[in-house]
């Protein structure tokens, strides 16, 4: 289902909170189209093949990162009859073709789940910068691979809540006809004690805004099931602006991008506040939008459609 975003996008740029910026889109509705929202600023996006290698810092349980493993695992799983039921993940990511088709390289990008790493010892502490968090994704860098660190709820990260991750690249050992090759890597924290009104919502009441009743998480634990919805977010990022120099809009040092283009908005009919109009699990009473591989359930934030200048969501 597609959602009207053009200039309600733009105005989130000097919104205050995304609750304002949902809370004018009515307004906005009215306005006629506008062309593409992200601009293409000519620079590499993420094509073919590339492992998803998870960095586990500090304490999870085996159960989350089960929830984890299963969503990276079902971005590119194949459409056959032993996949994930529709709506699906994969068809979710779908979406993300249509950015390649509008570069000079139209090559599709092919997800797998990679490397799992442990540091359960906190090998730089408890309390970390943002500058820490890339020494660990440079310290674990490789070719072809995206470096995922996963920071646990007893880990403080700073300016979590203001960000509930982030995307970037660092540079790599591995020199090339005297170029020093880049990789991306994706910070996410836990927010299960730390501010889930903000980086959990709609698991969550959120910390501004209408104060609506919280959703079922689909996989019981709303600190793993927020992290769901930013690492998603953050994957598309990375695959349409994995250098900063890919598909966005706004300052290159805080860009609009595919899924922070349309906040809030998970289903048709959401509105400041409310999510949309999800599918709920029958026996756990969950919200979800999408089926992963391993009977799982998520719930994805909606991307934009470069295709159609929308907002996308699987239902």
């Amino acid at each position: 289902m597609a959602f009207s975003a053009k200039l309600f996008v733009l105005v989130c740029l000097v919104c205050a909170s995304v609750g304002e910026c949902l809370a004018s889109r009515k307004l906005q509705e009215l306005v006629p189209d506008q062309p593409n929202l992200l601009k293409y600023h000519n620079g590499p996006l993420l094509t073919g093949k590339f492992a998803i290698n998870l960095l586990w810092y500090g304490h999870f349980k085996p159960s989350q990162k089960a929830i984890v493993a299963d969503f990276i695992a079902s971005l590119s799983a194949p459409a056959k009859r032993s996949a994930a039921p529709q709506p699906s993940v994969a068809a979710w990511w779908k979406i993300t073709d249509k950015y390649l088709n509008k570069s000079a390289n139209a090559r599709p990008l092919f997800l797998s789940l990679g490397k799992q790493i442990l540091d359960e010892g906190y090998s730089l502490g408890k309390s970390l910068s943002l500058p820490q968090i890339a020494t660990l994704a440079s310290a674990n860098s490789q070719l072809g691979a995206v470096t995922v660190i996963l920071t646990s709820a007893d880990v403080t990260v700073t300016g979590f809540c203001s960000i509930c991750g982030k995307h970037g690249s660092v540079a790599t050992p591995f020199v090339s006809g005297g170029r020093r090759y880049k990789t991306p890597y994706i910070w996410v924290g836990n927010s299960e004690t730390q501010c889930p009104g903000q980086c959990a919502w709609p698991f969550h009441q959120p910390i501004y805004g209408p104060q609506t009743p919280p959703l079922v998480a689909p996989n019981n634990d709303v600190g793993l099931d927020g992290m769901i919805i930013n690492l998603a977010s953050l994957l598309a990022g990375t695959a349409t602006n994995p250098f900063g120099n890919g598909f966005f809009q706004g300052p290159a040092s805080a860009p609009l991008e595919a899924a922070s283009a349309c906040p809030g908005i998970y289903a048709k009919g959401a509105y400041p506040g409310y999510a949309g109009d999800l599918l709920v699990d029958k026996t756990s009473g969950a919200s979800y939008n999408a089926n992963g591989v391993n009977g799982r359930k998520y719930l994805l934030p909606a991307l934009y459609d470069p295709s159609t200048s929308t907002c996308f969501t699987l239902v």
